[in-house]
C-alpha cells in the first residue's frame, strides 16, 4: 500500500502550480506595461499596448506549456523508475 503524502507535501505541490498562475499573469502585465509605456512615448496609442498584450500572452504561455510539460515528464520517470526492479 502506497503511503499518503503528507500535509507539506501537498502545500508544496499547490505552491507549484500557483506560481505558474503568477508567471503567467505577471509576463501578460510586464509586456502590456511595456506597451504602454511605448505608446506614451512614441504616440501610438493602442498599437503597442495591444501588442505588447498579445505578445506577453503567448511567451507565457510557452514558458508555462514548457513547464508543465517538464514536469510531466519528470513524472513519468520517477513512476517508471519505481516500476523497474
Amino acid at each position: 500500500m502506497k503511503p499518503e503524502p503528507n500535509a507539506s507535501q501537498q502545500v508544496g505541490a499547490g505552491y507549484k502550480y500557483v506560481s505558474l498562475g503568477i508567471t503567467f499573469a505577471g509576463g501578460i502585465v510586464l509586456f502590456m506595461g511595456v506597451g504602454y509605456w511605448l505608446d506614451r512615448r512614441f504616440g501610438l496609442t493602442p498599437f503597442g499596448t495591444l501588442t505588447g498584450t498579445l505578445l506577453g500572452a503567448f511567451l507565457s504561455f510557452m514558458v508555462v506549456y514548457r513547464r508543465l510539460q517538464l514536469d510531466a515528464q519528470q513524472d513519468r520517470a520517477r513512476r517508471d523508475a519505481r516500476k523497474t526492479p
